[in-house]
């Protein structure tokens, strides 16, 4: 059963901009240590950098209101697995959430100008 679908886009050209403009203190208010490394050491790494940017926008639009207070950024972490699949690691109280028998899934996708991904969020168990 699904309970929550985000989705969102944003145009690469946007992070490239705020990354130039703010720098480092963007680039630690949106991402972890480890995705900062890892778009950095991409060619593209403006592409990758708004990948990130809006899995974690469909991820909480995914889950609906009432979180925006509590959360930061950092709780969501956007990664790959060995297969390129991109994957969204939780972690606090959206790990806790999530662990009550359901799941999130994430899709993205780019152009040479925006990147979009949709994010859902089901139950695992009908029980």
């Amino acid at each position: 059963m699904v309970i929550g679908i985000g989705i969102d886009i944003i145009e690469i050209n946007r992070i490239k901009q705020n990354v130039e403009k703010y720098g480092e203190k963007f680039l630690a208010k949106i991402y972890t240590p480890t995705e900062i490394e890892y778009c950095q050491s991409k060619a593209s790494k403006y592409q990758h950098f708004a990948a990130r940017f809006a899995a974690k926008e469909a991820v909480y639009k995914a889950l609906a209101t009432g979180w925006q207070e509590e959360l930061s950024w950092q709780d969501i972490e956007i990664s790959n697995k060995p297969t390129g699949m991109p994957v969204a690691n939780l972690k606090g109280k959206l790990k806790a959430f999530l662990s009550d028998n359901k799941d999130l899934k994430i899709s993205i996708s780019h152009s040479e100008n925006y990147v979009t991904c949709v994010a859902i969020i089901y139950k695992t168990d009908l029980k």
